[in-house]
């Protein structure tokens, strides 16, 4: 079997105006919908993130990719995965702790390679007749569970003009408001934990977001917050004894504040404390070559993988055994997505044993006129995806609505995330991203 033809599209969907530290989400999100296609006409997919620079970025592998097995496609690219990241320090501002996900050119490599392996396996589950999570280990598990992921939010649904979208949740800047959307998203979805996104509002009215939470919710819920490094260690210490009860049991801390010596202080006034909640991470620690400072400072108790920059599912298998061995959760991250990934996150998940966490997902936040996955949106059941046995991811594209979505960014001016600037046009035009901000 050979690859005989690579189609990159581009496209955009209708992103609500949520907030996190980094500032604002534009009205649309981007991502990039990748086919290979074998000599036998069979066509591997998979969904990445988007924009001018992650196409080129897989442009520029096109002739190696043409007419390669995909079976061992993966091996001749795997240098995109070794060495991204250096061992010593990095420099704040080219780091993930600085820049949104998918626009930080440390692991840009890592991301086009994981694009690569993702279509690559679909290719060839489709091919062999089977599901990609058998492909590379086998399930462990028939359902993968996410959480609902909270957000502060402006009203709107996002999208533009005449293309402006429905608002399903309102606006949410209050903990009873937060409250409400939790409800909505637990009744839609039957999500089991919740995790917000914090770092917006003062760190009092956080707290009192989360105590709002377990009050009404009890503790069927388990809690986690994200300010996105927001807050200073004293501040991430006081959020920490403050939330103690509401953040126990599967609850976490993540990423409180911006460096990985400033976790461990966290870490240890916590212990001094008597206080175990885990720390977590999506900032900090974002590559394999993380874990060697990281492990010894005891700086983070539970990484949040994901497949998009981690360089791929088996990338994140590894990891997870290196979390196993180190006594560390495993978790993971999320960005605004589509069906496609949805699937890709729930069979990597599904082929890792230490994944220890529900995982995060923005998939409701996204419109369902947008969707690109033939027969419309992936369920999301009991809080759930069920992994069945069609072959590769389990899902095929729907190409009038990938036609629409390729419409859709031709039309619209935005060609990479910026969410400071979505904060400066819509929300207060002096506004920066600063760290910690409390």
């Amino acid at each position: 079997m050979k690859i005989v033809e690579m189609r990159f599209h581009p496209i955009a969907i209708a992103d609500p105006p949520i907030r996190s530290s980094y500032g604002l989400h534009a009205p649309y999100a981007l991502r990039t919908i990748i086919e290979l296609v074998s000599d036998d006409g069979v066509i591997g997919i998979t969904e990445t993130y988007g924009g001018d620079s992650q196409v080129a970025g897989l442009e520029a592998l096109r002739s190696q990719i043409i007419g390669a097995d995909p079976y061992r496609l993966t091996g001749f690219l795997s240098s995109l995965v070794e060495g991204v990241k250096p061992s010593g320090e990095v420099r704040n501002d080219r780091s993930q702790t600085f820049l949104v996900p998918g626009e930080n050119p440390l692991d840009a490599t890592t991301r086009t390679f994981a694009a690569i392996e993702v279509a690559c396996l679909d290719l060839i589950g489709k091919s062999v007749g089977k599901p990609v999570c058998d492909l590379i280990g086998g399930r462990v598990r028939n359902e993968v569970p996410f959480s609902a992921y909270l957000f502060y939010k402006h009203p709107g649904g996002g999208g533009e003009g005449t293309d402006a979208r429905s608002d399903e949740y309102g606006e949410v800047l209050t903990p009873d408001s937060l409250l409400r959307e939790a409800k909505q998203m637990i009744d839609a979805y039957g999500f089991e934990s919740i995790k917000l996104k914090a770092g917006v509002l003062h760190p009092d009215i956080e707290i009192e977001s989360m105590k709002v939470l377990y009050r009404e919710l009890g503790v069927k819920y388990p809690l986690r917050i994200d300010p996105n490094c927001a807050w200073s260690v004293d501040t991430s210490v006081r959020v920490g004894l403050e939330l103690a009860k509401e953040l126990s049991g599967e609850g976490y801390l993540e990423d409180p504040c911006a460096s990985l010596e400033g976790m461990a202080e966290v870490r240890r006034r916590l212990d001094e404390a008597g206080v175990n909640t885990p720390l977590a991470s999506n900032v900090a620690v974002t590559s394999f070559g993380d874990l060697p400072k990281s492990i010894p400072l005891r700086a983070v108790q539970v990484v949040l993988c994901d497949h998009h920059y981690w360089g791929g599912m088996r990338q994140v298998q590894h990891l997870a055994k290196v979390c196993q061995v180190f006594g560390m959760g495993l978790s993971m991250h999320s960005n605004s997505h589509l069906g496609v990934s949805l699937m890709a996150m729930a069979h990597v998940a599904a082929a890792t044993p230490h994944l220890t966490y529900a995982c995060d997902t923005h998939y409701p936040w996204s419109a369902t006129s947008d969707e690109v996955c033939a027969g419309g949106r992936v369920p999301i059941t009991n809080g759930c995806v069920k992994i069945t046995d069609k072959p590769g991811l389990g899902v095929e594209l729907d190409y009038d609505q990938l036609a629409r979505g390729r419409e859709r960014y031709a039309r619209c001016p935005y060609r990479k995330r910026d969410d400071e600037l979505e904060m400066r046009k819509h929300v207060d035009p002096t506004w920066k991203r600063i760290l910690p901000r409390w």
